[in-house]
């Protein structure tokens, strides 16, 4: 089972899909998500976000000042500022 990736901005949704890993950058370093993975609430550094898609296909975005949450296969990330760069 995928995890159902949500990444928005604080005026649009930059990106949204299934995907089989994706890995964050927190205040605390860097945190990477599979399906399964524990319950997180964590605050977003600025740095990249890289989502690999079920697909295999890697997609990268520019982002800073938010937080992520992780719940069951659901991981949203709210930036105030995110950009696809890839």
């Amino acid at each position: 089972m995928p995890l159902n990736v949500s990444l928005v901005s604080a005026d649009a949704e930059v990106w949204s899909g299934e995907a089989s890993i994706v890995v964050a950058k927190t205040v605390l370093g860097e945190i990477g998500f599979m399906p399964g993975h524990e319950p997180v609430l964590a605050i977003l550094a600025e740095g990249q976000v890289r989502i690999t898609e079920t697909s295999g296909t890697k997609i990268v975005a520019n982002a800073q000042d938010g937080f992520l949450s992780m719940e069951g296969d659901d991981l949203t990330i709210v930036a105030g500022n995110a950009a696809l760069i890839s």
